[in-house]
């Protein structure tokens, strides 16, 4: 990491609180950048870590050109259930609904990364796998009405009051349901 830090003024391409947040924790010093990109489009033949991946290059492709000695980093994450993507919900009406597919039942937690610089490209993914408890349709609906979940892949964020309350076992990365894979970024900023 010192390497990368010492080489590459990094960029963080992401409006995301929690990114921000575990790349500080990290220790990484960083700008953001401003991209402009719409999550709507998603060929139709991507399946599960594809469809994270595409979004990540997409993201960093949409920023456009890099200055010499600039690293750009984006990342997406995706929710897979059920040989499904469980997107942003709309509202509140869709959250609930995602939180009902969710409850009581495992599901994935994928994010895509991508890393760029104007000389070379890096892109990978890390899975971790989610078990939700059994919620009373009063909990999910108390959660989706008071914490508004409209701008998190499967309607949750896994550190808010319902990963709390509701969670009962994570394999692989905790970090990456939060939205980064950190261990592993860090890997990759090491090599970069």
């Amino acid at each position: 990491m010192i390497v990368a830090r010492e080489k590459y003024n990094i960029l963080l391409g992401s409006a995301s609180p929690r990114r921000r947040q575990l790349l500080e924790q990290m220790g990484v010093t960083f700008s953001l950048a401003r991209i402009h990109y719409a999550e709507n489009h998603v060929p139709a033949n991507l399946f599960r870590e594809e469809i994270a991946l595409h979004l990540a290059v997409e993201k960093s492709l949409a920023f456009g050109e890099l200055k010499d000695f600039s690293l750009l980093i984006t990342a997406d994450t995706i929710v897979w259930h059920g040989e499904q993507v469980l997107g942003k919900p709309s509202g509140y009406a869709d959250a609930v609904q995602m939180l009902t597919r969710l409850n009581n039942d495992w599901h994935e937690v994928i994010t895509g990364v991508c890393l760029r610089s104007n000389q070379k490209q890096v892109k990978f993914y890390d899975v971790s796998r989610v078990k939700f408890a059994r919620l009373a349709p009063e909990e999910m609906k108390h959660y989706a009405e008071v914490y508004k979940p409209y701008d998190k892949a499967g309607a949750y964020g896994i550190q808010e009051w319902i990963g709390l309350i509701g969670i009962e076992a994570v394999e692989g990365s905790y970090f990456n349901v939060v939205g980064l894979p950190t261990r592993r970024l860090y890997e990759e900023l090491s090599k970069f």
